[in-house]
């Protein structure tokens, strides 16, 4: 049997990691196609080494463009490389472009498509993401749901039961794995001059909240009063697409410590030793859970809702008044929730099924 792993952005790599880690310890037979959805190969390079991963054996280097054009680019690119490579099964993980392209191409071509993650909805359509991820589990073969809930939410979009399996999220296998590789690697703590728990993080990069000129004014604001109000360190590693939008809104947060971005190993460094996380990303929320650090969702929805369940999370929207109350009660919190997200080997549980459901 031979597999595809199609993945295009960071945090893919990541869920992904596992899934690839398990093919390779099976030796299994297998490739990994790169879309280069938002970074470079040079960049993408180092990261898989640093994650202790096999390079990708194709990159489509597709970059950034409007949401048609960069799917097209991919579904392009990914249809010339399965006809080459004629693999049993693509699987593909989250709700990206990459993501939508490649099960589309392995779709038409008839080939199997497992989706890692499948399930997740936070019911929002002005979210392209959440386009992406319905579209997605509506044409794959396998629906690798994280959580009993997203089991019952594709049940309840008529997906026939035989086509999903509740493996855990690939996210948990990720975090245990790498946070051991990242403790070996340094210590950004300590470059930054600042100890454990000690400090606040945000991450701010959806389109929704820094495209929009009001919104991204209203969260920064609300940073600015929760570093105030609380008299601790905000540090915000800073993508490259927010700080442009900063400087073209022309806003200058006071409070927040702006540094570049970080690797992943740094981050997840950072994440765990935070004091609390502030963030509008879904992996994030996940991450922050299963490393017991309060969260505040600077979103109006989520799709990642056993988080709010369990009391790990809450959502903020972008109101600052909001931001600081949520802030605030999170910090009041004890961090003994039980983690929904499953034991950390949802990797071998997803590539077990696959090889056994297809060889067989």
């Amino acid at each position: 049997m031979k597999t595809a792993v199609v993945l295009g952005t960071r945090p893919e790599i990541i869920k992904m990691s596992p899934v690839i880690r398990e093919l390779e310890r099976r030796q299994e037979d297998y490739f990994i196609l790169h879309t280069g959805q938002h970074y470079s190969y040079n960049l993408d390079r180092v990261f898989f080494e640093q994650l202790k991963l096999p390079q990708s054996k194709y990159n489509l280097e597709v970059g950034s463009g409007s949401h048609a054009e960069q799917t097209g680019k991919i579904l392009i690119g990914v249809e010339k490389v399965l006809l080459d490579e004629n693999p049993d099964i693509v699987l593909v993980e989250g709700d990206t472009n990459s993501v939508l392209a490649g099960a589309l191409a392995a779709t038409k071509l008839h080939v199997e498509v497992g989706h890692v993650e499948a399930g997740l909805r936070s019911y929002d359509r002005n979210m392209p993401e959440e386009i992406n991820r319905i579209l997605t589990d509506h044409c794959s073969d396998y629906l690798f749901a994280p959580t009993p809930g997203a089991r019952e939410i594709l049940l309840g979009e008529g997906v026939s039961k035989e086509k999903i399996f509740v493996t855990g999220n690939t996210i948990v296998d990720a975090v245990y794995q790498n946070l051991e590789i990242a403790r070996e690697q340094g210590n950004i703590l300590s470059s930054l001059n600042v100890a454990a728990r000690q400090y606040f993080l945000v991450t701010l990069h959806r389109q929704e909240n820094v495209d929009n000129e009001a919104r991204f004014a209203s969260i920064l604001k609300g940073l600015d009063k929760v570093a105030a109000e609380f008299g601790i360190l905000t540090v915000y590693p800073i993508h490259p697409h927010s700080r442009r939008r900063m400087n073209e809104f022309g806003l200058n947060p006071k409070n927040v410590t702006l540094i570049e971005p970080v690797s992943f190993l740094d981050f997840l460094q950072l994440e765990s030793s935070a004091r609390l996380i502030l963030t509008d990303s879904g992996g994030v929320q996940e991450e922050a859970c299963i490393v017991r650090v309060p969260c505040v969702t600077l979103r109006d929805s989520t799709e990642r809702p056993e988080t709010l369940e369990v009391g790990s999370n809450t959502l903020a929207g972008a109101l600052p008044d909001k931001i600081l109350q949520c802030t605030g009660f999170m910090l009041s919190k004890e961090t003994k929730w039980t983690n929904p997200f499953g034991d950390g080997k949802a990797g071998q549980r997803i590539v077990k099924i696959i090889t056994e459901d297809i060889d067989g």
